[in-house]
């Protein structure tokens, strides 16, 4: 027989029985949309635990620590640099040096009269500084001359206002919520960093100097890169030193540098470039060592949510087991003929291979359809408000938002290929009964 005449015949047949394939279509429906809901939902909070780190800091930074602060064998030194920059899958590698050691005192405004008593200045490879993924609200990248720096995204509000009393004298960015607990826009700080001129004061214990600042941008928060992203500066590495160097009266520091920042390609790539400098002696930190429970906790939900979710299948392939049997009890005289009229017995398994595979096929395609406009209701109710523009965040998602149910492509074609393959294996026994039936017992029987 041709493919062609199987396929009519298939049609032929379950729309005989329209009733009872539809409510066998509907049974592969059901599972399949329990499998798809299910793992979507898992998929949904491995997300938003994505995400909820990403507001953490960036995810593919691994900062690098001397051995045993400092004091080891193994120096954290240029040579160290060097070594981490070849590295597979490392993107930027920038030492870092801090000005902890020493009490440090910001002045802005005309006459100096806006202070901040203390701030964390820290030293980059200026070279490095736009492959390491810092995100500038304003401004542009430094250069490694002439005193420029960057400033963290809040450092303005750590400004005391010496005009004012005591108490009344900072501006807060905390705790601002109206009546119904929803968070309010930051206020305005005192002036803008931009286009302030700072002053840097620095107290080595015995002596103090200022430095004139240049603040060329302004870089957003990023704890996973330091808090000098958030209400501290960022200079050249070469002018951090000029300064230390000045500091300790000339004599230059050999304990090599505080850290070390190493970004990575791919956040699958962490682990990997993590357990190759802690072979060289170093410690590291990252969020990975956060990252990974919380991902090894997700993957275990979503198996558990799709393994219920696949029980439905499981049931729905009952039933169209159940189907094809009953296909074949009605059929014999059918079989029967097609046996004496010399159709091979492989077309007669097809034909009923094919019946069952294309009541996968439907099952498989509306449950994909059916899971669609369910995980769009389920996100729309959680964004809480029924409008278009949460209707595209309810299918594309957002930086700033966590959709409950998540539905890849690779979920529906899984599930059509599954729901197919449920069908076919459901199929095979009714199938394999059928071919085994006598054609003279077929064409006797009454029905």
């Amino acid at each position: 027989m041709k493919k062609s005449d199987i396929l009519f015949m298939c049609i032929q047949n379950l729309k005989r029985r329209r009733a009872r394939t539809f409510l066998t279509v509907l049974g592969v429906v059901i599972g399949c949309c329990s499998i798809v809901i299910m793992v979507s939902i898992g998929i949904g909070m491995k997300e938003s635990q994505e995400k909820m780190l990403a507001q953490m800091g960036d995810l593919t930074i691994v900062t690098v620590m001397p051995q045993q602060g400092g004091t080891g064998s193994v120096k954290l030194d240029d040579k160290a640099v060097e070594d981490f920059k070849q590295i597979q899958n490392t993107v930027a590698v920038t030492p870092k040096t801090s000005l902890d050691d020493y009490s440090i005192r910001l002045y802005a405004g005309e006459n100096n009269r806006y202070v901040c008593d203390w701030s964390t200045v820290a030293g980059l490879d200026t070279t490095a500084f736009d492959n390491l993924g810092y995100d500038l609200i304003s401004g542009k990248a430094i250069k490694d001359n002439d005193n420029e720096v960057i400033a963290g995204q809040y450092l303005a509000y750590d400004f005391e206002d010496t005009m004012r009393p005591d108490g009344m004298n900072m501006i807060e960015r905390y705790g601002n919520y109206d009546e119904n607990g929803k968070e309010l826009p930051l206020p305005d700080p005192y002036f803008d960093i931009m286009n302030t001129k700072l002053t840097m004061e620095i107290d080595n214990g015995s002596d103090k100097f200022t430095i004139p600042l240049k603040v060329e941008g302004q870089v957003k928060e990023d704890y996973s890169k330091g808090y000098e992203t958030s209400e501290g500066l960022i200079m050249g590495l070469g002018d951090i030193k000029k300064i230390i160097e000045r500091a300790q009266n000339g004599s230059v520091s050999k304990k090599g540098y505080n850290s070390v920042i190493v970004k990575v390609n791919d956040i699958s790539n962490v682990s990997q470039v993590e357990d190759e400098i802690k072979a060289m002696g170093f410690s590291t930190d990252s969020m990975e060592s956060i990252r990974k429970p919380m991902e090894k906790e997700a993957h275990q939900k979503q198996m558990m949510l799709g393994g219920l979710g696949a029980i439905s299948l499981f049931v729905a392939a009952l039933g169209i087991t159940n189907t094809m049997i009953m296909s074949i009890s009605e059929r014999i005289k059918e079989i029967g003929i097609m046996k004496s009229l010399g159709c091979f017995v492989n077309d007669i398994r097809i034909i009923f291979l094919t019946e069952a595979g294309i009541i996968g096929f439907m099952g498989g395609i509306v449950g994909c359809v059916v899971s669609l406009l369910i995980s769009l209701i389920i996100n729309m109710v959680s964004l809480g408000a029924f409008s278009l523009s949460n209707i595209v965040l309810a299918v594309r998602g957002g930086e700033d938002v966590s959709r409950v149910s998540v539905i890849p492509l690779w979920l529906l074609a899984f599930s059509v290929v599954f729901s197919i393959l449920i069908g076919l294996c459901s199929g095979y026994y009714p199938a394999n009964r059928a071919v085994k039936i006598s054609a003279l017992e077929a064409i006797k029987n009454e029905q």
